[in-house]
């Protein structure tokens, strides 16, 4: 055999259950040899045999006639094939596929090899072996029989097909004599493990064929030992199958089956065009370069026209690279480098038409590429690349890019077969790739909403110094639905807010913004915390219950986490709930931390109102720090809460009192684990202020018309003192329409309050828990135009619920330069004073 054994796989020599069975028999019937593959079969030992009729194992029933039929045939034609019935030692019958084959000795003597496989094993689940697969499909198989000393005395015509070796010079002469010495003592030892233990054992190796010369055939030979009557063995019989066929099926099963866990494991095209690259490496070519539409790797799926229209050169962006040997070639082999396409190259030109490229023997030297891209004609020569495919990678109407593939150290140039194979590597590649540009449009389209939807600029105004970090989810896992807030509220308060939506993607965002915007609209109401999560659930509850009624089937139920505060910089008291949140780190001025004892309250959509939030209120000293944070920067997939809870702890400890907030959030978010991240990480830092008693002037007034002559007195008084004389006219007409609605509509006793911070607030407190309602006055009514009047003359107005009654209050803008100045360093003597 021709073998030039440049890649001689490794023998497979092991016993195994019978592929088939195998007799021999003489030109009269005699069986002359059996094997114990045959025994096993049939039941029947050598010495029951050998020496008898073959007629001995067909069953009574069998025709002699239609026997007699088959012999001739076989005579006649050189052999038979078909389906009989034989007789098992023990009585049943078996229904066998049987082949008989010619066999050649000297001086022209005849014999024939019976080789019987039974079919009722067919459907038992057994996997096949070669010489089955080859006897059922009619397939050739090569013949040889072997004396003890190895040497041929028997072979069939098929065998020359296999090794080109006539039949004359095989007679009487041993392998070593008629194949490369590698091979024939390969097999050699195999046939001498054959004989000394009786069994059936099968080597498989690599040749080329004379018929086709310049392509690898895979061959299996199977070795059966045949005895005589007294169990001696009277030599080997070898029968050879050609399974070139069901190798490469085999191979490009299990590459296909690699390719499914080993390409696309991520969303990052970049890494999946590598993966690609390092699959076919070396299993199908000796290089590999996959190059993107240059837009792909920033999630921009390339247009359906991609190619070279207007005369322009299109560029591709390298994503993935492999070699045998990365020295052999000196093109750009960097990834991310850009490619430029000579226009009328066979690159090019599979990425504008979309169809692959084959150039089984690749002529460099004269042709297209000579002409149209001689530089790189050249290198590919220096290379020694003498085969080359070239794929687009294609994703519904669009061409994503090209893979390349050359072999240049495996002398098999690329055939059909492989082209097919690659572009099935190729598609699944594209599959994944078209997959991570949806994720990137909608992670993308996610990301600009949450970001849009998210405050710009936090300002805590007059009540606290804000700092905040938010760093979406990893590509894997999308955009969460994190979001924070710091809400600017009546009376130089402050409401600080974080959330976290279950889910990710967009629909996890456009809830996160939905939730946002209910939360503003809660605290403009001015409601306690406790009050705004017990109605931000039952909002959550009604999404749900609208999603449920809605026709879309795959509407998931609607679930979130909140944390909401209110700090009072008058009071330095500040009001917390939470909503299933994690609960809030305080730092005190000298850097001690603690996370109050706040009850975690229900997450929000579960619609079981105000009894599933309580409110706690602290203290805080002026310069504390308030750390709200979503669990995201505390929880991660290798630790529990109570680590990210510590790793916080120990961060905010070492902070200093004077460190700014921005270096502070730095520093915390240095702390999260470097592995990327399966959950949005949210963090709020504010540091509370307190306001100097000097901006506050209050007064209690009686309930009695007389008071509303002393409240403008008092206003005008105390304006004076902070040097805003030129708001008096307009506050104290807002503070005689103030104090008269409470006179009128209030019991109890009054009082007035002045703040001055970011604006001037006028506040006007009674009894009444019922809140003024603004209507709109016909022309001839007395009444009911006060509270349209405070709406013209302020910046903004509202009412709020205070212990056993409510405050009145409407805001005047400062003058800029009141603002910066922070007000008067001295009390006035006119605070706190009782009428």
């Amino acid at each position: 055999m021709n073998t030039e054994e440049t890649a001689l796989a490794e023998p497979v020599n092991q016993s195994e259950t019978p592929d088939a069975a195998i007799a021999m028999i003489d030109a009269e019937g005699t069986v002359v040899g059996w094997t114990q593959a045959a025994q096993q079969l049939v039941g029947y030992s050598a010495a029951e045999v050998v020496g008898r009729s073959a007629a001995h194992v067909l069953p009574p029933s069998e025709d002699a006639l239609r026997a007699s039929a088959v012999a001739e045939q076989c005579r006649a034609e050189g052999g038979w094939s078909g389906t009989v019935k034989v007789r098992h030692r023990d009585g049943h019958t078996l229904t066998m596929t049987l082949r008989v084959s010619l066999l050649w000795g000297q001086d022209a003597d005849t014999r024939w090899l019976v080789s019987v496989t039974d079919i009722g094993t067919l459907s038992s689940g057994a996997v096949n072996g070669p010489v089955r697969e080859s006897l059922l499909a009619h397939a050739p198989i090569g013949i040889a029989v072997c004396d003890p000393q190895l040497r041929c005395v028997w072979a069939n015509d098929a065998t020359e097909r296999y090794d080109g070796v006539p039949r004359h010079q095989r007679f009487g002469r041993r392998l070593k004599d008629s194949l490369p010495a590698v091979e024939a003592e390969a097999l050699e030892v195999v046939m001498l493990q054959v004989l000394e233990s009786g069994s059936t054992m099968v080597h498989e190796f690599r040749a080329w064929p004379p018929a086709d010369r310049p392509r690898e055939h895979a061959f299996s030979s199977s070795f059966f030992c045949l005895q005589g009557a007294d169990g001696t063995p009277l030599g080997v019989c070898c029968m050879t199958v050609d399974v070139t066929g069901n190798r490469r099926a085999r191979e490009r099963l299990a590459i296909l089956s690699e390719a499914s866990t080993r390409i696309g494991s991520t969303l990052d095209v970049m890494r999946t065009g590598q993966e690609l690259a390092d699959l076919t490496v070396p299993l199908l070519a000796d290089h590999a370069l996959v190059d993107l539409a240059e837009s792909v790797p920033f999630g921009v799926e390339p247009s359906a026209q991609t190619g070279t229209a207007g005369g322009r050169t299109p560029l591709l962006r390298r994503a993935g690279l492999a070699s045998v040997d990365l020295g052999v070639l000196e093109l750009p082999w960097v990834r991310e480098e850009v490619i430029h396409l000579v226009p009328t190259s066979p690159f090019a030109t599979a990425l504008r038409t979309g169809r692959s490229y084959l150039e089984p023997v690749l002529n460099t030297h004269a042709g297209p590429w000579v002409e149209n891209d001689p530089v790189r004609a050249q290198k590919v020569r220096d290379s020694g690349i003498h085969s080359l495919m070239v794929v687009p990678i294609r994703a519904r109407r669009s061409v994503l890019g090209l893979a390349v593939f050359g072999r240049s150290e495996e002398p098999t140039p690329f055939q059909e077969d492989d082209l097919l194979l690659a572009e099935e590597l190729v598609t699944r590649a594209a599959l994944s790739l078209d997959n991570a540009l949806r994720y990137a449009r909608e992670r993308t389209a996610a990301l600009t909403l949450q970001r849009d939807l998210l405050p710009h600029r936090v300002r805590g105004g007059a009540a606290v110094e804000v700092a905040s970090r938010y760093v979406p989810a990893d590509m894997d896992h999308g955009v969460g639905g994190d979001w924070f807030d710091v809400i600017e509220l009546s009376g130089a308060r402050v409401g600080l807010v974080v959330g976290d939506v279950v889910g990710h993607g967009i629909n996890a965002a456009v809830t996160m913004g939905r939730l946002r915007t209910a939360v503003r609209t809660l605290a403009d109401l001015d409601l306690p915390p406790d009050g705004l999560l017990a109605h931000l659930d039952n909002t959550v509850r009604r999404m749900n219950d609208e999603d449920a009624d809605g026709s879309d089937e795959d509407a998931t139920a609607v679930s979130a986490t909140c944390l909401y505060a209110v700090y009072d910089p008058i009071t330095r008291q500040c009001t917390m709930a939470r909503a299933g949140h994690p609960p809030p780190a305080i730092i005190d001025p000298q850097g001690q931390v603690t996370f109050p004892d706040l009850p975690a309250g229900a997450p929000l959509g579960l619609g079981l109102g105000l009894s599933a939030f309580e409110s706690v209120e602290v203290e805080l000293p002026e310069g504390s720090v308030l750390a709200f944070y979503t669990d995201g920067l505390v929880e991660s997939r290798d630790d529990d809460i109570d680590v990210g809870l510590h790793r916080l702890d120990a961060a905010l400890s070492l902070s200093e009192s004077d460190r700014s907030l921005e270096d502070l959030c730095s520093e915390v978010m240095e702390t999260v684990p470097a592995q990327a991240h399966s959950d949005d990480v949210t963090l709020l830092l504010a540091r509370t202020r307190a306001l100097q008693p000097a901006r506050v002037a209050s007064w209690d007034l009686h309930n009695e018309p007389a008071a509303v002559h002393t409240a403008r007195h008092l206003a005008a008084r105390q304006l004076s003192e902070w040097g805003v004389g030129h708001l008096m006219t307009t506050v104290e007409l807002i503070v005689s329409e103030l104090v008269t609605n409470a006179i009128r509509h209030g019991r109890g006793p009054i009082r007035l309050r002045l703040i001055q911070h970011q604006v001037l607030t006028c506040e006007v407190s009674d009894t009444s828990t019922s809140h003024p309602r603004p209507r709109h006055p016909r022309t001839l009514d007395e009444n009911g135009r006060g509270l349209f009047l405070i709406a013209q003359l302020s910046r903004r107005w509202g009412s709020r619920c205070a212990g056993d009654g409510k405050i009145v209050w409407a805001e005047q803008d400062l003058p800029s330069a009141v603002v910066a100045q922070g007000g008067p360093s001295a009390g006035s003597p006119l605070q706190h004073a009782g009428h």
